[in-house]
């Protein structure tokens, strides 16, 4: 799995639909070519699911951003939004329940 299917997976909870799109059932929406690395409204998305965890979502300039303790960067706010999600994600800092 890929850093996007970690975080669709792990932190929105969302179901690989077909190759090119997921679906929230939270939603009950489908949600095409989701590159949060690369689009900012993607990485809102991520924004606003852990905030809704409780993680307190702080940017730091344009290409660095922190959830709580967990900080990254990337060549742009988007693939900083997305590069600390996935330390999130892949370290299980998300509690079970969550999942």
């Amino acid at each position: 799995m890929n850093n996007v299917e970690v975080i669709a997976r792990r932190i929105l909870g969302w179901k690989l639909n077909r190759w090119d799109r997921w679906y929230d059932e939270e939603d009950s929406n489908f949600i095409y070519d989701f590159q949060p690395d690369q689009n900012l409204e993607h990485a809102m998305l991520i924004v606003k699911r852990l905030e809704k965890y409780g993680f307190t979502y702080t940017p730091k300039g344009v290409s660095k951003v922190c959830f709580n303790d967990k900080c990254a960067t990337g060549d742009t706010l988007a693939q900083a939004i997305t590069n600390a999600a996935f330390e999130i994600a892949d370290n299980s800092s998300i509690p079970e329940e969550w999942l």
